[in-house]
């Protein structure tokens, strides 16, 4: 493993008494939220999707969702080698069944988070899974001094981040929502932001702003669904203007930022200017094609952004399961609006398939199918980072990390026949051919999980 250095002290730059200087801090965040950026996504907001979104032009980026508990009990490490700074799992908290995995898999630590300090300096959200404000705070204290600003999940509807009161569970306990805001206010000298989605109304999603705006909190993205709102279905842009209509002229300067849906350049271009909003959150268009980012009107060849992407993996020495994650992602369009199918191509030249990628166990092996030398570019980053990298020297941790291949072998191929119905006869068609060209169910198909 990488030389390493483990510092546990608190940053006093980052943790400061209530006194600090909040129009600082309100300088900072309308200086970082703004343009566009990369959304935070489980699994798939890690260090090197990151890298990429900000060598293909992002203004900013986010983390995936950290939850709270995950955070605290963790390590900062210095890693000296690779020039990161690395959140890992304290083995002295971990479980007996935890710390036998752990010996099983050679003691390798269980990475949380990294950190480019250099390429994300000034441009680095992170976002936490947290439902009570003592341990939100406790997570904030932990990596403030390595990030630029705080922000809470209050839109996530999946269930484990539900079930522990996170994401979007917050949207019906606002008073539970503010007092996570004001506490991060009270202690953290970075910009605290949060992001929502849609109430069931646009006068219930400007009362629960102006709750947040009223707690301290520094910006703000709205994601264009509710909750229950299928990815496959466009998201409700009428709804989300009209929700800007009221609270964008209220607050002018307030750096309110908007998700959902924005594959198009000339679409973002008009929805920015008809909302007057600071910025724009890319999740699933920048997962489909990163150069998104990018004013140029032709989008960068697929192949190109996933052989660039499988370098960065080398570089940051990020688990294969979890490449493999977000290989697929960059390969479906399972997530993707109906009506939007049949203008985003997935066919790869090489010949290559969701079923294939997921055929491969190891990061060499997705190395090869994408033609990508593994030993070439894993010396390029031992002479470029002076290090000893031999790569897979950190496991996953589990929880939310968990899922299978079958996840996208399937592909909610069932749902997405159904709702066919709804959408006319030519998208039908397109649709039914991507499906059977992307997808291969097979399954006997190992399942993958960490």
């Amino acid at each position: 493993m990488a030389e390493t250095e483990h510092v546990e002290n608190a940053s006093e730059e980052a943790v400061q008494t209530p006194q600090h200087d909040r129009a600082a801090i309100t300088a900072k965040a309308r200086a970082l939220y703004r343009g566009l950026s990369l959304a935070p996504m489980v699994r798939a907001s890690t260090t090197p999707l990151r890298a990429l979104a900000l060598n293909y032009g992002a203004d900013f980026v986010y983390t995936e969702e950290l939850v709270d508990r995950a955070i605290i009990e963790t390590i900062r490490v210095e890693n000296k080698e690779m020039r990161t700074i690395d959140y890992i799992k304290d083995p002295a908290k971990l479980s007996k069944k935890a710390k036998k995995k752990l010996e099983a898999q050679n003691n390798r630590p269980c990475l949380i988070m990294r950190i480019d300090p250099t390429l994300e300096a000034n441009k680095l959200v992170c976002q936490l899974g947290t439902g009570e404000p003592e341990l939100a705070l406790k997570a904030a204290k932990h990596v403030c001094r390595d990030v630029s600003a705080i922000d809470v999940n209050m839109g996530c509807p999946k269930k484990f981040s539900v079930s522990g009161g996170m994401g979007s569970a917050l949207l019906s306990d606002p008073e539970r929502a503010a007092k996570i805001i004001a506490t991060l206010k009270k202690e953290i000298m970075l910009p605290i932001s949060c992001k929502i989605r849609l109430l069931k109304d646009v006068e219930e999603t400007v009362a629960f702003i102006e709750k947040m705006l009223e707690a301290g909190v520094d910006a703000l993205a709205i994601h264009a669904r509710r909750v229950g709102h299928d990815a496959t279905r466009k998201a409700d842009w009428q709804t989300l203007q009209e929700v800007m209509a009221v609270v964008q002229p209220k607050y002018p300067n307030f750096p309110f930022l908007i998700n959902g849906d924005f594959y198009d350049r000339q679409e973002r271009n008009e929805i920015m200017k008809n909302t007057n909003a600071q910025g724009i959150l890319l999740a699933r268009p920048a997962l489909y094609n990163m150069s998104t980012f990018l004013p140029i009107s032709q989008l960068v060849d697929k192949t190109q952004l996933v052989q660039e992407y499988l370098r960065l993996v080398i570089r940051y020495d990020m688990h294969y399961k979890n490449t493999k994650y977000v290989l697929c992602e960059m390969m479906s369009n399972r997530r993707t609006p109906i009506e939007r199918v049949p203008t985003m191509p997935i066919q790869f030249p090489g010949g290559q398939t969701i079923g294939n990628t997921c055929d491969c166990h190891d990061l060499e092996s997705l190395c090869r199918l994408w033609n990508v030398n593994y030993s070439d570019t894993l010396k390029s980053v031992r002479d470029t980072t002076a290090s000893s990298l031999s790569g897979g020297t950190t496991s996953m941790p589990a929880g939310e990390h968990k899922y299978e291949d079958s996840y996208f072998l399937n592909s909610s191929a069932d749902r997405v026949m159904v709702e066919l119905k709804d959408v006319d006869e030519s998208t039908a068609e397109t649709c039914q051919c991507r499906l059977i060209c992307t997808d291969e169910p097979n399954p006997k198909r190992a399942k993958v999980e960490n």
